[in-house]
């Protein structure tokens, strides 16, 4: 069996640059802001996982039921031809699977390439994979899909681009504009693009959800803080920070934040920078917005996509959107 191919488009030295920029500008912006992906360090990514399993937390359960019970008409929506799928932020690829089941089940799934920051859990995944779907082509893009999109493999039958997980929500309005514009200028007219999006509802589902009992959310928050006391020497107390979660009903967006609960200096000797915080300060670490069906076809359309699917869940908790490369 061949090696699956691997394209890296950055790497640990990337990494680390983008975090000290990243961490300097947001600790000396006013207000301060630090961006959400910093939190998903290999602690990070386990509380995520123990996250997805709270009773509040519904995004995970919901978009799984909906691609596990809608996968057979997704697969059918792309057409009748072999099919090469991409999926941005793949992780272990499990959001992915059901569609991904339901093209090899009908001998339809040409290429499988899991898009991830994280080199090592791309080449884990393509090696279980490599089992899994023994007739398809697998290879791996490590790289930073807000930067790396033009990487995409240029496979000639249709791509399918998966971006799921509700990730598109922890953009700003720009960043999914621009996001929107260099993904379709990356694909060919016919290629297709799948999008799980959570969607507007009930606020205090939607606020359980980031304040859930066992606080493990507020956990996830904090850990950005571990982060950098670990990567770049700071000496932040994570227990001097309060878990905040915000509804912001005219931008249907939840605002997440850390508050200092007393005036603290905090080094981070690693950028040679001394942060001061007032007693009830904010750090914006992440948001995450809620569509409507309506809204985000609109600004796919604006973006040169044709909207061709639509599907939810019972509960109408999480859209999986389809569009095609206009």
């Amino acid at each position: 069996m061949p090696q699956p191919e691997l394209r890296i488009c950055l790497d640990d030295d990337d990494l680390d640059a983008s975090l000290r920029l990243d961490t300097r500008v947001g600790l000396t912006s006013h207000p301060k802001h630090l961006p959400m992906r910093l939190h998903y360090d290999g602690r990070g990514s386990a509380l995520f996982g123990e996250l997805t399993r709270q009773p509040e937390y519904y995004q995970t359960r919901s978009e799984r039921a909906v691609l596990r019970d809608r996968a057979g008409e997704i697969a059918a929506a792309l057409g009748a031809g072999p099919v090469s799928v991409i999926e941005l932020g793949a992780g272990r690829a499990e959001k992915i699977r059901p569609v991904l089941d339901a093209l090899a089940a009908a001998g339809r799934l040409d290429a499988f390439w899991p898009f991830d920051v994280a080199a090592g859990e791309v080449r884990d995944v393509l090696l279980e994979l490599a089992e899994v779907y023994p007739d398809a082509y697998l290879g791996g893009i490590v790289g930073d899909f807000t930067r790396h999109l033009a990487h995409l493999p240029d496979h000639r039958d249709t791509r399918l681009v998966a971006f799921l997980g509700g990730t598109f929500g922890n953009f700003t309005a720009p960043e999914r504009a621009q996001f929107l514009r260099d993904l379709r200028e990356a694909l060919r007219p016919g290629d297709r693009f799948l999008l799980g999006a959570d969607l507007v509802k009930d606020p205090a589902v939607i606020l359980a959800a980031y304040n859930d009992a066992a606080g493990v959310t507020a956990e996830f928050n904090r850990n950005v803080l571990h982060v950098l006391n670990h990567r770049l020497d700071a000496d932040f107390v994570p227990g001097h920070f309060e878990h905040v979660a915000l509804w912001d009903a005219g931008g249907a967006t939840v605002d997440m934040r850390l508050r200092a609960l007393k005036p603290m200096a905090v080094d981070v000797a690693g950028l040679g920078l001394d942060v001061a915080f007032d007693a009830g300060e904010e750090v914006r670490t992440g948001i995450s917005v809620k569509f409507r069906r309506a809204e985000l076809e609109e600004d796919l359309r604006t973006a040169g996509f044709a909207p061709s699917g639509y599907w939810t869940d019972a509960r109408g908790f999480m859209g999986v959107f389809l569009a095609e490369a206009a």
